[in-house]
């Protein structure tokens, strides 16, 4: 029977060859000049505009060719598909698309592929992947592809992360090329916001309607009357020891009247982002206000803060009054907080 076996030159045009169930040496191979392309459930497919040099007949050529596999990014941070074997296509082949990631949206990975065509002109354009970004169990960025039946492959970005100084996380890597002496370097920064919704964890959302946020593990968070600080220890594959990012965010605390305890953090172009908490609240022998942090569902978050009067202002001091009134140990600021 015969076998089809793809692959990918370094101009990231594909190579088709055929060969026999038990010849030695191949009877048929073509560089076909094209690009590729996504398609449903994140398949790759590759339009074909002619062939190029190569031996055997070009009758049998298609004009289109989909291939499916396994999606993984490789050391270079190249995009990297493993095929699966499925009617003549052979089992295992690893095709390997050289480029550069352009952007990190909430849901997408843009790829940049440049090619040359058979009158050796060079273009470029660009692939696109469906999914979602997440942490790793090691605080590692990565991007879920989507695949069908509601599977996923997993592009795993091995080096450290940076926060810049608006907040937002920084990815860099080194890519290398055989026709450069030096590395280049490449940044990808990614847009979002951060939030507390569980002990030990935070989160830097990207968008909340596909789940794209990097839920990190970390210590518990220290929290302060102007910051909440965070240590967040990345795990990498080719280090003994995990990287350490400290995580520091800047604001003040207010108290809302059918929202919660929440912490105001300006971001560049004056952007506040609130993070929401539920709390149980107390007055101390100090004559301050201890908040026990807790979230949506009313889980201990594991922080505490204690707030002077002076900084409830408006609903805090309404809720003030209301916890003296009461004389109560302790009660509920949160959504369902109301007098």
């Amino acid at each position: 029977m015969e076998k089809v076996r793809y692959e990918i030159d370094p101009h990231n045009r594909l190579v088709i060859e055929k060969t026999g169930k038990k010849a030695d040496i191949s009877r048929f191979r073509r560089v076909l000049d094209g690009r590729f392309k996504t398609g449903p459930d994140n398949s790759l497919m590759y339009h074909v505009k002619s062939t190029i040099g190569g031996t055997g007949a070009d009758s049998g050529i298609p004009h289109q060719v989909k291939l499916r596999g396994v999606w993984s990014l490789s050391d270079n941070h190249d995009l990297k598909l493993t095929l699966d074997k499925w009617g003549r296509q052979t089992f295992g082949d690893q095709l390997t698309l050289q480029g550069e990631i352009l952007d990190a949206r909430k849901n997408k990975l843009i790829f940049a592929v440049t090619t040359r065509s058979k009158e050796k002109t060079a273009s470029a354009y660009i692939l696109k992947l469906e999914g979602a970004w997440q942490a790793d169990e090691n605080n590692r960025l990565t991007f879920r592809v989507n695949k069908e039946d509601g599977r996923h492959d997993v592009l795993t970005f091995n080096s450290a992360w940076e926060i810049g100084k608006n907040y937002q996380i920084i990815y860099r890597y080194a890519k290398s090329r055989l026709t450069r002496k030096r590395d280049k370097t490449h940044t990808i920064t990614f847009k979002g916001h951060w939030d507390i919704k569980d002990r030990a964890r935070v989160s830097y959302v990207l968008d909340k309607d596909t789940h794209s946020a990097f839920n990190f593990t970390t210590s518990l968070g220290i929290f302060e009357k102007s910051k909440i600080k965070y240590e967040i220890g990345i795990g990498l594959s080719d280090k003994p020891q995990e990287e350490k990012r400290t995580l520091t965010l800047f604001g003040r605390w207010t108290i809302k009247k059918g929202v919660g305890v929440t912490f105001e953090v300006r971001y560049k172009g004056r952007t506040i982002s609130k993070i929401i908490f539920g709390a149980q609240a107390r007055l101390t022998e100090r004559d301050t206000v201890s908040f026990k942090l807790i979230n949506e569902k009313r889980n201990d978050t594991g922080a505490e803060i204690e707030l002077s009067h002076d900084i409830l202002k408006g609903d805090g001091r309404a809720f003030l009054k209301l916890l003296k009134s009461r004389k109560e140990a302790a009660i509920y600021a949160g959504a369902a907080w109301r007098w």
